[in-house]
């Protein structure tokens, strides 16, 4: 890279240790007056693996432009999650339109108890214990979404236990409260 300047180095190298996964690829139709005209829609996941995850959805003509263009969309859209160690501070439920997705956190090397969409989301936001539920709809792109809600809905220990008034171990997971 003659002549490239220091900035384009660090996009370069945060581009590397991020984690992308494509989730879901599909043909949507589109009916026009000469008939369908046909796209495909690619939902990925983007992830540090350290708590920041980024969904993004996309359609394209081609795969590959639609696959670019989808995790593009979940590099923009990051946010950070609460974690404990290697799991989620405490149960939520996350919804979105009819799927409904239980986190729970589970004791260290318990690993991903997850399917589809949902273990995508957590490994690439760096999730190694944690049971998990999807009951409802199916529907890939919802299930995915009720998960990015689910860990947008997470708390850290300290903040609960400041605005709740009480010590942090009543807080805390059940196996961390010994320690």
């Amino acid at each position: 890279m003659a002549g490239g300047n220091l900035r384009d180095y660090e996009v370069l190298e945060q581009r590397e240790e991020l984690d992308e996964r494509v989730v879901d690829i599909t043909r949507v139709a589109k009916v026009v007056k000469g008939g369908r005209r046909f796209n495909f829609r690619v939902v990925a996941v983007v992830g540090d693996n350290k708590g920041q995850v980024g969904l993004g959805i996309a359609k394209a003509r081609g795969v590959p432009d639609a696959i670019r263009k989808a995790t593009e969309q979940a590099r923009r859209n990051i946010h950070p999650v609460a974690l404990v160690q290697t799991t989620i501070p405490h149960e939520v439920v996350g919804r979105c339109g009819g799927a409904k997705v239980l986190l729970k956190p589970a004791t260290p090397g318990t690993g991903v108890i997850a399917g589809g969409g949902v273990r995508a989301v957590l490994e690439a936001v760096g999730v190694h214990d944690v049971l998990t539920k999807s009951q409802g709809s199916s529907n890939m792109v919802n299930v995915v979404r009720a998960t990015m809600d689910g860990l947008a809905q997470l708390r850290r220990v300290e903040d609960l236990a400041r605005e709740r008034g009480v010590p942090e171990v009543q807080v805390m997971p059940f196996w961390r409260r010994g320690r």
